[in-house]
């Protein structure tokens, strides 16, 4: 520094406002022993260890999101009565690759998030048998697995993963919503048993065939885009599908969608939909559609004047949106 000073006539002026974070074991000294929740988000903990929590035996939730933490061996100091309090466990965002074997003793624990780590496999999770929400988003799981026992489990989120192959899930009768996008999953299966879901998103992975969802029959929304989809078929049991997503795929030809009466949003962008008396048809029982995606098609890219007029002609008075813009004033959504 002193060169740099000297060579170009720089001076050095001390900054009297620097932001010097805490030592780890400094920022629990003022929490009351008797708290019921730990809340240090975004301050650069690296030692969970230093932390101390074994101190604090009221707990019911930890949130240690956005932080260093490789890793979670010192959950084992909290008392055993306070691990049975305990409902929540917050680590999103640090760089944890394994799972502590010590998680498996928090059997009553509600939420768990440990999304956006380095974590390869699921394990030490098979005694939490209460949970209801389980986050493992972007990490680095390539196989569902050890999630046999959770019959509580109510939203399972895996995006961002390495998920090749839909298993292991039979036992969870309870799911609701399932979260598979960004994955690398080629095939849709091992679903039957889900009934009842009601949120499936397998946005961006390999898929080629809409198949395995006959038992889904209390399904509401299924997000598909991105994928390799060439044929709308396989709907016919969705009949309280509400939202169907098949953006970026290779559709030509809307069909397969006639059980689907209760749908309100057709998202469609970027296919190969060219004909406007197919639009019509396909999705004359869908009467109470609110929302359409056309843009990127054929039928927008070749007429793009005529193009929301027409589609406004294919669906009836309960039409309000299309491409993200009111059909009576034009205006964005959420403006």
């Amino acid at each position: 520094m002193a060169y740099i000073e000297k060579t170009y006539g720089l001076t050095t002026i001390p900054d009297t406002n620097v932001d010097v974070l805490p030592a780890d074991q400094e920022l629990t000294t003022d929490i009351p022993l008797d708290t019921t929740y730990i809340d240090l988000i975004h301050l650069k903990i690296g030692s969970l260890e230093n932390l101390r929590l074994e101190r604090f035996t009221q707990l019911e939730s930890i949130n240690l999101r956005d932080n260093l933490i490789v890793r979670l061996n010192a959950l084992k100091h909290i008392d055993p009565q306070c691990k049975l309090r305990i409902k929540e466990l917050d680590f999103y965002d640090n760089r944890i690759k394994h799972i502590s074997s010590h998680v498996n003793e928090f059997t009553n624990l509600e939420i768990l998030d440990l999304s956006f780590n380095n974590i390869k496999h699921i394990k030490h999770v098979e005694n939490l048998t209460r949970l209801e929400n389980l986050y493992f988003v972007q990490n680095k799981i390539s196989k569902i697995e050890n999630l046999d026992r959770m019959t509580l489990l109510q939203n399972l989120e895996l995006g961002g993963n390495r998920v090749e192959t839909i298993e292991n899930l039979d036992s969870l009768v309870s799911l609701r919503q399932l979260w598979l996008g960004q994955n690398r999953i080629s095939r849709l299966e091992g679903l039957a048993r889900l009934r009842n879901l009601r949120v499936l998103s397998i946005q961006s992975n390999r898929i080629e065939k809409i198949e395995g969802l006959d038992g889904l029959t209390a399904l509401e929304e299924l997000y598909l885009s991105n994928n390799r989809i060439s044929k709308l078929e396989g709907l016919d049991a969705l009949v309280n599908l509400q939202v169907l997503d098949v953006t970026s795929n290779a559709i030509a030809k809307l069909e397969g969608l006639d059980a689907l009466t209760q749908l309100t949003d057709f998202w469609c962008s970027y296919n190969q939909v060219a004909d406007y008396s197919n639009i019509h048809d396909a999705l004359q029982h869908a009467t109470s559609l609110e929302t359409v995606y056309f843009e990127g098609n054929p039928i927008q890219l070749k007429d793009p004047t005529m193009y929301r007029t027409k589609l406004r002609l294919c669906f009836g008075d309960s039409l309000q949106k299309i491409d993200a813009l009111y059909v009576s004033t034009g205006r964005m959504v959420g403006q």
